[in-house]
């Protein structure tokens, strides 16, 4: 039995016959000429049915857009003047010999790849993922995951899996997704901030790559209620400059890769990989504040954040001043940061933290944390929280960890920013938000 031929192959295979299998994707009929493109996962190639052939021409002219078939044919070159120098197999065409209908669709709700607003879009999402450049989105996310993956294991870090499920207090965060489980309250993990930190004395350098949950009642381009968490901690650091400094040389690495292997697919989104510095610049918070005021005579200094306004304005700032797309922002007041964060000894009242700004929005957090058994249970206890809820956690602490700290990345708005999507649901597969778990909670 002759086996199947992917799309992308068929170059090398200039008069010989081939089985492929696939979607029809556009069907065109000339005369009695009926030409079909046909998709698959590696490419797409325009095949032509003669009337000559008799049972095939009668199953081309039957065949829709989204039916699934298999095709005997011959792969022959086209002629000159009919090569389609703007698609990879634009030299060769299929002529059909034999096909046979594997599936049927419905008619389409609309036209694939046609302009609709982002509700019909992610309404349809198991059809619009199909489109080319839709689906090419996934296919970037998929190698930023890769190549964060293999920059760590580089480092000598070891990947781990870290659980969803969480007990009592959920980092002392009120914004967590809680259920019954068994007859006691659990938690869906906001990050997988507890676990690192215990394997850093274990592993010394760890990472993980896994879904959040975050319960916040957002209805905006930027927030997701489950989004992919890129995250790192690493053992004896001097401060939270090190995780910039590696942060910094991992996103130099990724973005490295994104250029030798996501070329085309950045071409077809019509963006731009983006120069990482040898050093991003930084920002104490209250200096970015003052920046805002004088520049565009906004007071908020007495913020312990900065809003999404803020974080635009801070990034043109930062390409205009030092030509880069990222800046960190450093010195977030202590009393709004985590219980685990670590003081700045030199500026007290201040954390030894980061947010990472990509082209305007927060794509990163992260920091120092604190390693001392005693100083972590004074700063639970300073955040109105209960020592003994957290006590598989501070077990760590209570029998050694060395200094150290590491990072969060929002994968989906990192995406979002890189292809320069205006939602970052976009770059979500299938977005859970406020209004839609699939499909929509409420019309």
């Amino acid at each position: 039995m002759q086996q199947r031929t992917l799309i992308k192959d068929i170059k090398d295979k200039v008069g010989e016959t081939v089985i492929l299998s696939g979607w029809v994707d556009i069907r065109r009929d000339h005369g009695k000429l009926i030409f079909i493109d046909l998709r698959d996962a590696s490419g797409i190639v325009q095949m032509v049915v003669l009337p000559n052939h008799e049972e095939a021409h009668k199953a081309g002219g039957e065949v829709r857009p989204e039916w699934v078939v298999e095709v005997e044919g011959i792969v022959n070159k086209r002629p000159e003047k009919m090569v389609n120098k703007d698609q990879p197999l634009g030299a060769v065409e299929i002529e059909v010999l034999d096909i046979k209908v594997l599936s049927r669709a419905e008619e389409l709700p609309f036209e694939k790849g046609s302009e609709v607003n982002l509700d019909t879009y992610l309404n349809h999402l198991p059809l619009t993922l199909r489109d080319d450049k839709k689906k090419t989105v996934f296919k970037v996310q998929s190698n930023i995951i890769k190549s964060f993956r293999d920059f760590f294991l580089r480092e000598n870090f070891v990947e781990i899996q870290v659980p969803k499920i969480i007990g009592e207090d959920a980092e002392g965060g009120a914004n967590s997704f809680s259920f019954d489980y068994f007859g006691h309250t659990a938690h869906l993990a906001q990050s997988p901030q507890f676990y690192k930190q215990i394997m850093v004395g274990v592993f010394e350098k760890v990472f993980a790559t896994g879904n959040v949950y975050r319960a916040e009642k957002h209805s905006t381009t930027r927030h997701l209620n489950e989004y992919t968490s890129l995250d790192m901690e690493m053992g004896f650091i001097k401060d939270h400059t090190e995780i910039m400094e590696m942060e910094t040389r991992m996103l130099a690495y990724v973005f490295d890769e994104l250029k030798k292997n996501s070329s085309e697919e950045f071409k077809l989104l019509g963006a731009e990989v983006p120069k990482v510095p040898e050093k991003i610049p930084a920002l104490k918070l209250r200096e970015a504040q003052e920046i805002i005021k004088k520049e565009h005579g906004v007071d908020c200094a007495n913020e312990p954040d900065l809003e999404p306004q803020h974080e635009r304005w801070i990034a043109e700032y930062a390409k205009r001043e030092h030509n880069s797309d990222f800046i960190f922002i450093t010195h977030f007041p202590l009393s709004k940061r985590p219980m685990y964060t670590y003081e700045d000894e030199k500026d007290p009242g201040y954390a030894n933290g980061f947010d990472l700004l990509f082209k305007g929005i927060e794509v990163t957090t992260g920091g120092q944390r604190i390693h001392e058994y005693d100083k972590l249970v004074a700063s639970i206890k300073n955040k109105g929280l209960d020592p003994n809820k957290f006590s598989f956690y501070l077990q760590a602490f209570k029998y050694g960890m060395p200094p150290h700290g590491g990072f969060g990345m929002g994968l989906e708005r990192l995406t979002a920013k890189l292809l320069n999507l205006a939602n970052v649901k976009e770059a979500t597969l299938f977005p859970r938000d406020l209004n839609r778990i699939d499909n929509l909670l409420s019309e």
